[in-house]
């Protein structure tokens, strides 16, 4: 089985309240946050994900069964500072945050462990998935160019799926593979990408960098794919209701899945995007199935821009 490993610093508990018709609510707990939704979809296609990542407090001792339910391996280290935690209302129409705790900064000795797990996890695995902390602000930015640079020397292919500054970082590093927004990358170069030209010179800013491959997802729209060889348009089937929440980590940890299983670049996009629209159709975030996300890849179109 191919195995993936996932630099997820926090994992988060999650609370969300549910109308239940006439008879009251229902209350679901579950592990939550970027680098979990990661792990649940590249589980779900086959690949054995590895989380790597911080836990702690009494948050994170109702966390742990609830990560040990999800596919793969677990490697967390225990810090003195809780987990984080939201408690979200989705009884209505829109979801309404009505508490979050965050997690605190790791002490020197927490953060060394973590990256040695990582490194250690990530040299016996076929792919590294890199994602943010959150807060963001709680790991010093250089954690990232050593962690990229470290793995890829020892030949893992790394995807990383970050915003600025973290990003900036990253590309030191030579990522293999950058995927992120629109938004976050006109934050990349503190400048527009409305029109094709400006998102498409950004994008190059991105390579010039260090990337090898850019996938830059736009909600509904298409996304772009930019890579050493030319430009690629990537439109998933588009669904008018649904759930945007995760649809990026759904997207990612669907690539990485494919890549780990010695799939090519084209069937990897390919599957991300299916998986990114099938997440859009649930409320589980980083959860659709293997069977829904295979049947949406005959709807997803890759065409050349050149």
């Amino acid at each position: 089985m191919a195995r993936v490993a996932i630099f997820a610093p926090h994992p988060l508990l999650s609370v969300a309240i549910e109308a239940r018709g006439g008879q009251g609510d229902d209350i679901h707990l579950h592990a939550a946050g970027q680098g979990v939704w990661v792990a649940r979809m590249a589980g779900e296609l086959g690949a054995e994900p590895v989380i790597c990542g911080l836990i702690g407090g009494e948050t994170g001792a109702l966390l742990r069964p609830l990560l040990d339910q999800l596919p793969g391996e677990r490697r967390l280290v225990e810090t003195a500072g809780g987990s984080g935690c939201y408690v979200q209302d989705r009884r209505g129409e829109e979801r309404r945050l009505v508490a979050q705790a965050l997690a605190p900064p790791p002490s020197r000795h927490e953060l060394d462990e973590m990256m040695s797990i990582t490194c250690a996890a990530a040299i016996q695995s076929d792919a590294l998935v890199v994602c943010n902390p959150f807060p963001p602000e709680t790991l010093p930015v250089e954690v990232y160019a050593n962690l990229v640079a470290d793995v890829r020397e020892n030949g893992t292919p790394v995807l990383v799926d970050l915003s600025s500054p973290r990003l900036d970082s990253a590309l030191e590093g030579q990522p293999d593979l950058v995927k992120l927004n629109d938004w976050e990358l006109a934050d990349y170069v503190r400048g527009p990408v409305g029109s094709e030209d400006e998102m498409r010179a950004a994008a190059q800013r991105l390579r010039d960098a260090g990337a090898g491959t850019v996938v830059v997802t736009r909600g509904e729209k298409a996304a772009l794919v930019l890579r050493e060889d030319g430009a690629w348009t990537l439109t998933p089937p588009r669904f008018e209701r649904g759930f945007r929440e995760g649809c990026g980590d759904a997207m990612i940890g669907a690539i990485a899945a494919s890549l780990a299983s010695g799939g090519d670049w084209r069937g990897a996009l390919v599957l991300g995007a299916a998986a990114g629209a099938a997440n859009f159709l649930r409320r589980g975030l980083g959860s659709a199935s293997d069977e829904v996300v295979r049947e949406l890849t005959g709807k997803v179109a890759l065409e050349s821009l050149d």
